[in-house]
């Protein structure tokens, strides 16, 4: 009797669990999907019919291969077309809100501002990354601090934000200056063995790189290097990721390339578990008093703390977190500084006044965190380079319950993309000049009116923003202050979207070196 009690309640277990699994099936694949687009209909917002299971992904999939055909004529800045062919698109047939599907995944678009706002701002409580977002990073940058969402979020930036703010942010302009010296030296010697022309953008990644390595962990830029690299590969192949269906449960199967995705991310974490455990062990053995006051330290160090709030740090997630600052730390500053090189190496009239203003203001020294916010050209020079190639072209977020904004009820499992590139080339917004290079634009504090979002907006602006922008500071004032640079006639203006905006054939400049 007791064996017959004991399966019947298996049994049931069986089928309660097997009947949870259909009906979320059935549910993520057919009524929410139903439910959301009725409700944005009566709300007149529509887009291209979705294909069943697909949705719109093999119409993406060909515009982006028609707009990817053929090289840019010349070194225009007008890439909306190029890089978000959809969106131009669709726009233009369906209007400035619009809605298609990444697979059974709905996805809004949304271009004005007031809604935008909105969205970034006080609505961001009830927003985050959906489980197709989560899923296409999870070997990448699994669930550091720009997958979270929620209680999980909150705490993640509050346990990290100390790394990034204050005295602690201006104490990194030091090594900032020396590990850029170092590269400057570097190619004063491949100018005097004859070497012109210059990679700038493979350049600015292995600077980056070895800021942050030496910055946020404490580490040499060799292994620094290495970890990069293997992040990098991971990128590019879930940016492939991107661009097909997800099905739930395919990252399990023994495919070639899950298994290359899973090799490289064992690799990754095997170097980063040899850096944390040459940092626990200094502690256990007594040869370290602390885990170190960089951004690793921090981490180790909370994830030896007993809290009462619930939030724990394992060690997968101290993982994570230096995945998402090895990648985001030094991603981005690397496009801006090989995008902003570009744009000054095509500019020379603006060259020459940043390079002028760089002599006035630092007078021959290397700069200081005193000097940065005097260089105002420069600063307005980012800016603009910020503007024309965004890291990322879109901004994604997901409605955990039904919002309204503006005049727009956003019903829950709603995506919510802000085509960011399409937003800072709006000639609504910037004007006829849109498309140009026009610092000038940024000469106003009030330039941005909540239409400059290179960083996100609101409580979940980019974290590492101002070490980003010092970093980048940094760099070119040094760089201005030793060599000229034009565009190498190798150079092929073709940028793409790998995750990030980045330069097909990377960026090919003709170095000079100034007289001292």
């Amino acid at each position: 009797m007791a064996i017959m009690i004991f399966l019947a309640t298996l049994l049931a277990i069986f089928v309660s669990s097997f009947a949870k699994i259909a009906y979320d099936t059935l549910s993520f694949y057919w009524l929410t999907p139903r439910r959301i687009r009725k409700r944005m209909a009566k709300q007149g917002v529509y887009g291209p019919d979705p294909r069943p299971f697909t949705g719109n992904i093999l119409d993406v999939v060909e515009l982006v291969k028609e707009s990817m055909a053929n090289d840019m004529s010349s070194t225009s800045h007008d890439i909306v077309d190029r890089l978000l062919p959809y969106y131009s698109a669709w726009t233009k047939q369906y209007g400035k809100r619009f809605i298609y599907w990444n697979g059974m995944e709905p996805r809004l678009c949304l271009t004005e501002m007031e809604l935008v706002k909105e969205i970034l701002g006080k609505s961001s409580n009830v927003c985050g990354r959906s489980w197709m977002q989560r899923q296409g990073t999870k070997h990448f940058i699994g669930n550091g601090l720009l997958m979270a969402n929620g209680e999980a979020w909150h705490h993640q930036r509050h346990l990290v934000s100390p790394a990034f703010r204050g005295e602690r942010l201006k104490s990194y302009a030091g090594l900032m200056v020396e590990c850029t010296n170092k590269m400057i030296q570097s190619l004063e010697t491949q100018l005097e063995e004859g070497q012109s022309v210059f990679e700038i953008a493979d350049c600015m990644k292995r600077l980056t790189a070895d800021i942050i390595s030496r910055t946020a962990f404490d580490t040499s830029s060799d292994k620094g290097i290495q970890i990069f690299d293997m992040l990098t590969q991971l990128q590019h192949l879930c940016a492939q990721a991107s661009r097909h269906l997800c099905i739930p449960g395919s990252r399990f199967f023994p495919s070639k390339y899950n298994r290359k995705i899973k090799a490289l991310k064992m690799e990754v974490e095997r170097m980063l578990m040899e850096i944390i455990g040459s940092r626990k062990e200094g502690v256990e053995i007594g040869r370290s008093s602390g885990y170190g006051s960089d951004l690793l330290g921090m981490l180790l160090k909370e994830m030896q703390r007993k809290r009462d709030d619930g939030f724990s740090l394992d060690l997968q997630l101290v993982m994570d977190e230096c995945k998402t600052f090895f990648f985001a730390g030094h991603d981005t500053t690397s496009l801006l500084l090989s995008w902003t090189i570009m744009l000054l190496a095509t500019n020379p009239s603006w060259q020459h006044k940043t390079r002028a203003e760089v002599a006035q203001v630092c007078n021959g020294r290397p700069p200081s965190v005193e000097h940065l916010p005097k260089l105002t050209l420069l600063n307005m020079v980012i800016n603009e380079s910020l503007r024309l190639y965004p890291p990322a072209t879109v901004l994604p977020r997901i409605v955990f319950k039904d919002i309204k904004v503006g005049d727009l009820e956003i019903p829950k499992g709603l995506s919510v993309w802000i085509p960011v590139l399409a937003i800072h080339h709006s000639e609504e917004l910037w004007g006829k000049d849109a498309n140009e290079f026009n610092p000038e634009r940024f000469e106003s504090k009030a330039f941005s009116g909540g239409r400059f979002l290179p960083f996100s907006s609101g409580p979940r602006t980019c974290i590492g923003q101002g070490f980003a922008l010092m970093e980048a500071k940094i760099i070119l004032a040094m760089l201005l202050s030793k060599f000229s640079f034009t565009i190498s006639d190798t150079y092929r203006h073709a940028p793409v979207v790998v995750l990030t905006i980045q330069p097909k054939y990377g960026i090919q400049v003709c170095l000079t070196p100034l007289p001292s």
